[in-house]
């Protein structure tokens, strides 16, 4: 059907958005099939989540715990194994180094990386952002592109999740996405989520502050509207596999979302 671009907001709990009132929020309301109530994986910290949804299985079966990455005892292939086997091209636009161990080698086609801890993540989310606008308007289209950014979840650290300091890293980093989304061509089927959520100035558990993500699909051939029920981080690789025309991996455990 098309195209993906997959961007993610680390830590971005769905009132956040309601309270920042940022206007493509607003916009993503009108135009997308969306959840305010989509629900991650225990234990909710950001390697465990990203890995669950790359490979549509729960940290039981990948065996990622913890924000240290190790080898899978039972492989199960991500997002990019699967495109890559297709003879799809990936592409990974980060700013927290420990996501390069999402893709196996040879799965990525590009990878930009700066490191938010070298150069602060507001700089470094900026730069993967003005990195992917100029892949983009070179007429560079990889077939999936993730794009991440991890300020919100930093400064949820430091400043406590809602605080005022969150919120402004939860706008600044949807006007990196929108300036992003702007510059993807009508073949590409947009969506936006999040890994975890957050409380005071933590996450990791099972409360409804930590463990509830908003989720967004949207592209021309899709019907807007709010999703029934309670997805899950695990239907995100499904969903992206059907949008780009191919079944699921027959080890993924989620649903598509289309």
């Amino acid at each position: 059907m098309s195209k993906v671009f997959l961007a993610l907001i680390d830590g971005m709990r769905p009132d956040s958005l309601t309270s920042c009132s940022h206007p493509f929020f607003r916009e993503l309301l009108q135009t997308s099939r969306y959840s305010m109530n989509m629900r991650t994986i225990m234990p909710s910290v950001t390697l465990p989540c990203h890995m669950s949804l790359f490979h549509s299985v729960s940290a039981e079966r990948h065996g990622i715990l913890t924000n240290t990455y190790v080898p899978q005892v039972r492989p199960v292939n991500g997002i990019c194994e699967h495109l890559a086997a297709s003879g799809k091209r990936c592409a990974f636009f980060y700013t927290w180094e420990p996501l390069k161990d999402l893709s196996r080698p040879l799965a990525l086609s590009r990878a930009n990386y700066y490191s938010g801890r070298l150069y602060t993540y507001a700089k470094a989310d900026r730069m993967v952002t003005e990195d992917a606008e100029r892949m983009l308007q070179s007429g560079d289209t990889p077939d999936f592109i993730f794009f991440y950014q991890c300020r919100a979840d930093e400064d949820g650290h430091k400043y406590g999740w809602m605080s005022e300091q969150y919120i402004q890293a939860v706008s600044d980093s949807l006007d990196n996405i929108q300036h992003v989304a702007k510059q993807l061509p009508s073949d590409y089927a947009f969506i936006l989520t999040a890994d975890h959520g957050g409380h005071d100035r933590s996450h990791g558990t099972d409360s409804a502050e930590d463990m509830t993500t908003p989720f967004f699909l949207r592209h021309n051939s899709i019907t807007p509207g709010e999703i029934n029920g309670t997805p899950g981080i695990l239907d995100i690789a499904p969903t992206v596999a059907s949008c780009l025309g191919l079944l699921p991996d027959p080890d993924w455990e989620g649903n598509s979302l289309l």
